[in-house]
């Protein structure tokens, strides 16, 4: 976009443009138009004339992030700046046009001579600073969990960047999509973004990039491999994923405040490592269990209680799982049993939030004593959790 049309005062405006602008033209764009504005001094006003027409003149000419170029030359302070506020959202680059006052300012071939003198281009690209303050702001709600404004930010300044700082923003947006995925339990996608965002952000890291990335690639690894091992298991009961579902139950709890979904993610981690030890040590799969597998006092309730009408199958719920382990001899299930008195009042509180099967809504404290009782029956370590990284850009 050329300023200078916007930058002078005239009583006929439209004459100053078609004698004045014009002409020096060597070929007019394919798109243009032009926004008068009252005052070249007055930076309010200007800013106030150019903004709005300007955005809806974009969308007609079917501009996105990034394409458009600002031409700066011969504006006065106050018309440089507000057209520069008018257009940052929508530019990558910044040019003026300066005369060549030192001999070898540029080759013959990129001087460009207006009215006998020669001038050369100025270019500058202001998101190369910009981008440092809203990609400190991505990383904010990436940490924060909010996953999907993280990768509009980072593809909002991946747009706008330029050269060897686009796949940089390409990757971080990578990134939040692969956690978002990852959040919601979609591994495969998760793990597929996460290798490309992880591969293109080790290269960044060899040639510079943000302070933090060579601390964030090992933790990104791990991260891979562990969705791996889920991505990658043939069996229909994969164990890696009850301790990401406990992982899961803890970020709905630090991170969200959302109790109600913690608790209810909790039971379900419990229900899951009950049917991973049940599969890998018994060959008992929970909804699809033959009553002879089972201890002999669990089969006939079995019979009686545990089919399906609608498949025939025999299938476990939660606390007929862990009375099986318990009769089978296996110690989780013995230690379930042992914590049924502290464990029943917290799945009663699980059932009876909105999340379950009733309207009172969970506590911080329910919450943290079956997260706690979890830990205790399960055996599970805090090392066996996965740990999403913080991003510190």
């Amino acid at each position: 976009m050329d300023s200078a049309p916007a930058l002078r005062r005239s009583t006929s405006p439209s004459r100053t443009c078609s004698t004045q602008i014009q002409p020096n033209l060597v070929k007019l764009p394919k798109k243009w138009d032009w926004i008068i504005t009252p005052d070249p001094h007055g930076f309010g006003a200007s800013f106030k004339t150019l903004n709005q027409p300007l955005a809806d003149l974009l969308k007609v000419w079917g501009l996105g992030p990034g394409d458009l170029t600002v031409d700066l030359s011969r504006a006065t302070p106050a018309m440089a700046a507000a057209t520069a506020l008018a257009t940052l959202a929508h530019s990558s680059q910044f040019q003026t046009l300066k005369p060549a006052l030192i001999a070898g300012d540029a080759p013959v071939s990129e001087l460009v001579i207006v009215n006998g003198t020669a001038h050369t281009w100025q270019q500058d690209n202001p998101w190369a600073e910009a981008a440092i303050g809203m990609r400190r702001l991505a990383a904010e709600q990436f940490n924060r969990g909010s996953f999907a404004a993280a990768a509009h930010l980072f593809r909002y300044l991946e747009a706008r960047v330029s050269g060897g700082q686009k796949p940089l923003y390409h990757a971080f947006a990578d990134l939040a999509d692969a956690y978002g995925c990852w959040d919601r339990f979609q591994y495969k996608p998760a793990w597929e973004s996460l290798k490309t965002a992880t591969k293109a952000l080790d290269m960044a890291s060899v040639f510079g990039g943000p302070a933090g990335i060579k601390q964030l690639i090992p933790r990104l690894k791990e991260n891979a491999g562990f969705l791996e091992k889920i991505v990658m298991d043939p069996s229909d009961v994969k164990a890696a994923v009850a301790p990401d579902l406990l992982a899961n139950a803890r970020r709905r709890a630090e991170q969200d405040r959302a109790f109600d979904a913690a608790l209810a993610t909790a039971v379900r981690a419990l229900e899951a490592f009950a049917q991973v030890q049940l599969f890998k040590q018994h060959k008992i799969k929970t909804n699809d269990v033959q009553p002879d597998q089972l201890p002999a006092e669990l089969r006939e309730t079995c019979k009686t209680s545990f089919r399906d009408d609608m498949d025939g199958k025999y299938k476990l719920p939660l606390l007929a799982q862990f009375r099986a382990l318990g009769g089978l001899g296996d110690q989780m299930g013995q230690a379930y049993q042992a914590q049924w008195p502290q464990m029943k009042p917290l799945l009663d509180a699980a059932s009876r939030s909105p999340l379950g099967h009733g309207f009172e809504p969970a506590t911080a404290e329910r919450y943290h004593q079956l997260y706690a009782l979890i830990v205790k029956v399960t055996s599970v370590t805090d090392a066996a959790l996965p740990k999403f990284p913080t991003l510190e850009l």
